[in-house]
């Protein structure tokens, strides 16, 4: 497939189904895009087809499939798009050559791997996060129970997070958060990352009581 220049092939592209309840352009809207008229389209779109599609198979979906609906904010960046939005820390987007093969889903990675990132809400999760502020009980279950995520970010509206699948097999996986962290009061930093004492642990304790709640 080549770079859609028509309304017709963005179309076709926006149509490809990237896994049972995803499609392409469900990751193709921008703010960005909307507000600087920048085309948020792929250069190599079967390269962020077949990205995505990892990332919506082996991540999204197993989660869709657990907790319901997942709500997406941000998906896939042009590289014009992510360079207006990494300007002067412009609109928060890390610089180009941070985000190949995350959410600049069409270039691979320096070692020439491929990946992609999507910021999304688990709509089910909002109401424990809004009354208990404890976003930790959402990452220690995908950590636990999500095997393909290579790393995940949290925001504080409505518990928003970065979740990524990459290629490499040995990607150094790991979760960061900039909410306050209930459990220890921490502003920011790493939940977990390999090497750390809790990255292998059970976990069950920080989310067994949202469980019961959405079995409710």
């Amino acid at each position: 497939m080549k770079k859609p220049q028509s309304v017709k092939t963005l179309e076709e592209l926006g149509r490809v189904r990237l896994s049972k309840s995803f499609f392409m352009r469900e990751f193709l809207y921008s703010e960005i895009s909307q507000i600087e008229g920048v085309k948020n389209i792929p250069d190599d779109p079967e390269l962020a087809i077949a990205s995505g599609t990892n990332l919506c198979e082996n991540v999204l979906e197993p989660i869709s499939a657990a907790l319901g609906r997942i709500s997406i904010r941000s998906g896939y960046r042009s590289c014009q798009v992510n360079e207006i939005g990494a300007e002067n820390n412009k609109y928060n987007c890390a610089k180009n050559e941070d985000n190949y093969a995350k959410h600049i889903w069409d270039v691979k990675d320096a070692n020439g791997y491929m990946g992609a990132t999507a910021c999304i809400i688990v709509t089910s999760f909002v109401p424990y996060y809004e009354r208990t502020g404890d976003w930790t009980a959402l990452a220690w279950w995908i950590h636990d129970f999500i095997p393909a995520y290579a790393d995940m970010t949290f925001f504080p509206k409505y518990a928003a997070f970065n979740i990524s699948w990459h290629e490499n097999p040995h990607y150094p996986k790991y979760i960061y958060s900039y909410v306050n962290n209930p459990h220890t009061g921490k502003l920011k930093g790493y939940l977990t990352k390999q090497g750390m004492s809790n990255f292998a642990s059970s976990h069950q304790e920080f989310y067994q009581d949202f469980l019961g709640e959405l079995k409710n």
